[in-house]
C-alpha cells in the first residue's frame, strides 16, 4: 500500500476548504511546512489530483542551485499559464511581473468558457527561493483574499532563512492556513508495514515515522531484518546498487540536476529513456509527460553525494554542454553547472547575464552572488568587465542596505576605472559612490564624488548619465544648505535631460527644484515637486517617484507643516506597499513616528524610533539619520536613563553628517537638555552653534525654534517677518497665543512648555498636568519648582511609578502588535490601525513570533495566555 497519505485527513480537508473558498472568490494561502521526507509533496500532489477540472493548476519548484534561478518556480508555472505571464517573465521587469502574476491568479489566463474556475498556484521548496520569487509570493499573499486562487507553498521549517521568515511573518489572518504534517504514529507505520517482512516496531524505531524513510526501507527490505538500512542515504543507495550498471549510471547523471529534468534534456543526456525503466519500476524516479525526476529530493541528493569528485564534475560538465546549446536556458542554471564542473570560462561567460536578470527582477542577493562567482575567477575577467560588475554589485549592496560592502565595492570599481583611464566610464563608476558615502554620513566626500562624476562625464558631452550625475549633485547641495547652487543644478539638469531624451531625469530635476524652493519657504515649491513626482509615476519611474515622496515629506516637516508631512508619508507608504518597494519605507515610518511623538504618543514613538535608529556600535543604517535626532529629543523630554548617551550619539552623528536635517534637531535636543538640567552655559553654547548653521538660506522654522529657546534662556528676541505660528507668538512672549496654537496642532508637550513659561499658577498647573500625563519627568520637575517659587504651598505630586511585567521581553510596540494578533487582526488591518506600512507590521509580527518562540498566530495567542499577558493586551 501507499502509506504517504496516512494520517493526513485534516490537512486534506484544509486544502479542499481553501479551494472551495477560492471558487467563491475568496482566496487563501496554504503553507505546508515540515522536515525533509515528511510528505509535503505527496500531500499537495494528492490535493491537485483531486482538483480535476474544478481549477487551473500552475506548479513550480525552487531548485537547490549554487545561486537560485531568478523567478525560477514562477517561470516553470508560467508554462501552463497565459502567454502574457510568460512574456512578463521574459522581460524581467519587476512591476510587469507583479501585475502579470496577479492578473493570472485573478483568472486572466483562463481559457475561453472556463474563466470562472479558480487557480491553484503551487510553489515547492520555497526555502530555496530567490529574492524576486519571495517578493512575488509576499505580494500575492497580501492580496490573496481578493483573488479566486489558492497559493500553496511548501518548505522545510528547519531551513527558513531571514528573507523567507519575513515573508512568512507577513502572512496572517483567516486567509492563511499553516499545515505541519506530523510524523506517522506507530499504528500508521504498522499498518503500512502490514504484509511485509519488516517488524513494525523496528521500522518505527529506525525511521521515527518519517514517511519517505519508511517507504525507502519497505521498498528495499528483504526477509533479513539486519539488512534494514540505518539512514535514508543508505536506504536509497541500497536500492540503486541493486539496479543494472547502466541504470545506476543514468541515475548518477540525472542526480547532478537539482530539479525535474525535462524529457528533451534527459534524452540528450541519456540517449534512450528506456534505460530508466527499472528505476521507474523500483519507484526511484517518476517519468511524466514533460519531465523525469527522482521521487524525492532526498533520493537525488543521496545518489549525488555518493559520487566521487571527478565523476560529479564530469557529470556536471555533460549537463552544461547540453544546456549551453539551448537558447532558452536560464543562465543561472549554466552558472550552477559551470561552478560544479570547475569550468571557469563558462562561469565568466554566463554569470554576468544571470546577474543582470536577477537585478532587473529585484533579486539583489542573487545578483551579488552571481557577480561574485565571476569576480572570483580573477585573471579570467578583463579589468573593464570587472569594473562594470563591481559597480553593479555596489548598487545592489546599497539597495540591500549593506552600506559598508557597497562602499568597499564602489571604491574598488573607481580604482579600476582610474587605472583604465577612460574619464567617462570613471564618471559612471563614481555616480553610485556618492549615495553610499552620503548614507554613511560622509556628506562632503559624497559631494566631492558627485562633482568629480559630473566633471568626468562632461568630457564625453551631454548624456543621460551626465544629467543624472548633475541631479545627484544638486540633491547633495540642497542637503548642505547650498540652496542657490542646488537651484542652478536643477535647471541645468532639466536642460541636459530634455536635450538627451531622458524624461525620468527631467522629472527628478523638477523634484529637486521643488524641494529646494520649499526649503526657501516658497510654498509653491510643493506644487512643482508634486507635478514632477506625478510625471515620474505616469512614466512608471517608481524609484524617482518615491524620491519625490521622500523629499516632500522631509521638507514639509522641516518647514513646520507637520500634518501635511504625515499625510504625505501615509500616501507614500501606500505607494511603496503597493509596489513592494522597501528602500524608503523606514523614512516614511520615521516621520509618522515623529508626528506621533509631537502628538504625545510617546511609548509608541520611542519604541519605533529606537528600532529604526539602530545602535551606535556598528549598527547605524540608512534609517539612523531619520530616527536618531528625533529619538534624542524624545528621550531628553522623557528623562530616560540613557538620555545622555543617546544625545551624545545623536550629536556625534550630526557632526559627521554635517547636514541641517540632523544638526538642527540634535542641537535643539542639546539646548533643551541643558535647559532642563540647569546648565545654562551649555545651552547657550549649543544655541550659538545652531545659530551659525541656520543663519543662511533655509526654513524660517529653524530660526524661530532657536529664538524661542533663546527667549527661555533669558535673551531679548523678536520674530522675523513671516515666521510660522505658534513659534512666532512664543518668540514674542505671548505664551497664551502660543499655547493655544500648539493645542490646536495637537502638540501637548509644546503647549505645556508655553503654559509653564507663563509664570501664572493656573496656567502652570495646567501645564504640569499635561507633562505628568506625558511622562515628561524633567519638565514636570521644573514646573513644580516654578509653582513653589510662585508661592503655591500644595504642589501636586507626580504619578506613582508602576511596573509592567513582561516575561517575553516584548517592547511596547510589540505588545500592541501582539494584542492585535490575539484579536485576529490581519497585518493589513494592523497597519491601518497603527498608521504603519504593511512591511513594518510584517517585521513586527516576525519579531513577536520569534520572541515568543512560536511559528504562527494561533500559537502566539496561546503563548500570550500562558504568560499572563492577555489582560494587558486587552487595552493595547
Amino acid at each position: 500500500m501507499d502509506g504517504t497519505l496516512l494520517e493526513r485527513v485534516t490537512e486534506q480537508d484544509v486544502l479542499a476548504g481553501a479551494l472551495d473558498g477560492a471558487a467563491r472568490g475568496t482566496g487563501a494561502v496554504v503553507l505546508v511546512a515540515g522536515e525533509a521526507g515528511i510528505g509535503k509533496t505527496s500531500l499537495v500532489r494528492a490535493f491537485v489530483r483531486g482538483v480535476g477540472g474544478r481549477a487551473r493548476v500552475l506548479w513550480g519548484s525552487c531548485d537547490d542551485l549554487v545561486t537560485p534561478r531568478t523567478l525560477g518556480p514562477l517561470r516553470d508555472a508560467a508554462r501552463d499559464g497565459d502567454g502574457a505571464l510568460a512574456r512578463a517573465f521574459a522581460g524581467g521587469d519587476r512591476d510587469e511581473v507583479l501585475a502579470a502574476v496577479r492578473a493570472e491568479l485573478a483568472g486572466a489566463g483562463s481559457p475561453p468558457g472556463r474563466a470562472n474556475r479558480p487557480t491553484v498556484l503551487v510553489v515547492e521548496d520555497v526555502h530555496w527561493a530567490d529574492g524576486a520569487t519571495l517578493d512575488v509570493l509576499r505580494y500575492l499573499g497580501r492580496r490573496i483574499d481578493t483573488l479566486p486562487a489558492v497559493l500553496v507553498m511548501t518548505y522545510r521549517d528547519g531551513e527558513v532563512g531571514e528573507e523567507l521568515q519575513r515573508v512568512l511573518g507577513a502572512l496572517g489572518g483567516p486567509a492563511v492556513h499553516r499545515l505541519r504534517p506530523a510524523r506517522l504514529s506507530r499504528a500508521a507505520v504498522a499498518r503500512w508495514a502490514g504484509g511485509t517482512n519488516v517488524t513494525s516496531a523496528e521500522l518505527y524505531r529506525l525511521t521515527g515515522g518519517n514517511p519517505f524513510y519508511v517507504s525507502e526501507v519497505l521498498a528495499g527490505s528483504d526477509a533479513d531484518l539486519g539488512a534494514v538500512p540505518v539512514t535514508i542515504v543508505d536506504a536509497v543507495l541500497a536500492r540503486v546498487h541493486r539496479l543494472p550498471p547502466d541504470v545506476a549510471a543514468a541515475l548518477e547523471q540525472l542526480a547532478v540536476v537539482p530539479a525535474a529534468v525535462d524529457l528533451a534534456l534527459a534524452r540528450e543526456l541519456l540517449g534512450d529513456l528506456a534505460v530508466l525503466g527499472p528505476a521507474e519500476e523500483a519507484g526511484i524516479v517518476e517519468v511524466g509527460p514533460r519531465t523525469v525526476a527522482f521521487r524525492h529530493e532526498l533520493a537525488r541528493r543521496a545518489v549525488e553525494s555518493a559520487l566521487t569528485t571527478t565523476t560529479r564534475m564530469t557529470r556536471h560538465a555533460r549537463v552544461l554542454a547540453v544546456l549551453a546549446t539551448r537558447d532558452d536556458t536560464d543562465p543561472a542554471r549554466l552558472v550552477h553547472h559551470a561552478v560544479a564542473a570547475g569550468d571557469d570560462a563558462a562561469v565568466v561567460a554566463h554569470g554576468p547575464e544571470a546577474a543582470r536578470r536577477a537585478g532587473r527582477a529585484g533579486a539583489h542577493a542573487q545578483e551579488i552572488a552571481l557577480y561574485e562567482h565571476v569576480l572570483a575567477r580573477g585573471r579570467s575577467v578583463p579589468p573593464a568587465d570587472r569594473a562594470t560588475m563591481l559597480t553593479a554589485c555596489a548598487a545592489a549592496h546599497f539597495t540591500r542596505n549593506q552600506l559598508a560592502l557597497a562602499l568597499v565595492t564602489a571604491e574598488a570599481a573607481v580604482r579600476l576605472r582610474e587605472e583604465l583611464g577612460d574619464p567617462v566610464l570613471l564618471g559612471e563608476a563614481l555616480v553610485p559612490l556618492g549615495p553610499t558615502l552620503w548614507a554613511l554620513t560622509r556628506h562632503r566626500d559624497a559631494l566631492a564624488a558627485a562633482r568629480r562624476a559630473v566633471s568626468c562625464l562632461g568630457d564625453g558631452g551631454e548624456s543621460p548619465a551626465l544629467a543624472f550625475a548633475l541631479a545627484y549633485e544638486g540633491l547633495l547641495l540642497s542637503t548642505v544648505d547650498r540652496l542657490d547652487e542646488a537651484l542652478t543644478a536643477a535647471d541645468i539638469t532639466a536642460r541636459v535631460a530634455r536635450r538627451t531624451g531622458a524624461p525620468a531625469i527631467e522629472a527628478l530635476a523638477g523634484i529637486l527644484r521643488g524641494r529646494t524652493r520649499m526649503l526657501l519657504d516658497d510654498r509653491d515649491g510643493l506644487a512643482e515637486l508634486t507635478a514632477a513626482r506625478r510625471d515620474a509615476e505616469q512614466a512608471g519611474e517608481h524609484v524617482i517617484a518615491v524620491q519625490g515622496y521622500v523629499l516632500g515629506v522631509q521638507d514639509l516637516w522641516e518647514t513646520g507643516r507637520c500634518a501635511e508631512a504625515a499625510a504625505l508619508a501615509a500616501e507614500g507608504l501606500a505607494y511603496v506597499d503597493e509596489r513592494d518597494l522597501d528602500l524608503y519605507v523606514e523614512h516614511f515610518e520615521a516621520h509618522l513616528l515623529r508626528r506621533r511623538a509631537l502628538q504625545g504618543a510617546w511609548d509608541e514613538a520611542e519604541a519605533g524610533l529606537r528600532r529604526l535608529a539602530g545602535h551606535p556600535d556598528g549598527g547605524e543604517t540608512a534609517a539612523t539619520r531619520y530616527a536618531l535626532p528625533s529619538l534624542a529629543r524624545l528621550v531628553v523630554r522623557r528623562g530616560t536613563d540613557d538620555a545622555d548617551a543617546v544625545l551624545a550619539w545623536a550629536l556625534d552623528y550630526a557632526g559627521r553628517a554635517d547636514s541641517r536635517y540632523e544638526l538642527v534637531p540634535a542641537l535643539l535636543a542639546e539646548i533643551e537638555h541643558a535647559w532642563l538640567t540647569g546648565q545654562e552655559a551649555r545651552a547657550r553654547a549649543a544655541a550659538d552653534r545652531l545659530a551659525e548653521r541656520v543663519a543662511g538660506p533655509g526654513p524660517a522654522r529653524h530660526r524661530a525654534e532657536l529664538l524661542r529657546w533663546r527667549r527661555r534662556l533669558g535673551e531679548v528676541v523678536e520674530p522675523g517677518a513671516g515666521w510660522p505660528e505658534p513659534l512666532a507668538s512664543g518668540v514674542r512672549g505671548d505664551w497664551a497665543a502660543a499655547a493655544q496654537g500648539w493645542g490646536d496642532l495637537g502638540a501637548p508637550y509644546e503647549r505645556a512648555l508655553e503654559l509653564i513659561d507663563s509664570r501664572e499658577v493656573a496656567a502652570t498647573l495646567e501645564g504640569l498636568a499635561l507633562l505628568d500625563g506625558l511622562g515628561a519627568k524633567p519638565a514636570a520637575g521644573l514646573a513644580r519648582r516654578r509653582l513653589r517659587d510662585l508661592g503655591l504651598r500644595s504642589v501636586p505630586r507626580g504619578p506613582v511609578p508602576t511596573t509592567r511585567t513582561n516575561p517575553a521581553g516584548l517592547t511596547e510596540r510589540q505588545l500592541v502588535i501582539l494584542g492585535r494578533l490575539v484579536a485576529g487582526r490581519t497585518n493589513a488591518e494592523i497597519a491601518d490601525d497603527l498608521v504603519l506600512s504593511v512591511r513594518t507590521v510584517d517585521h513586527h509580527v516576525s519579531a513577536v513570533l520569534q520572541k515568543l518562540g512560536v511559528a504562527g498566530r494561533r500559537e502566539a495567542a496561546a503563548e500570550a495566555a500562558r504568560l499572563g499577558l492577555v489582560a494587558d493586551l486587552a487595552g493595547a
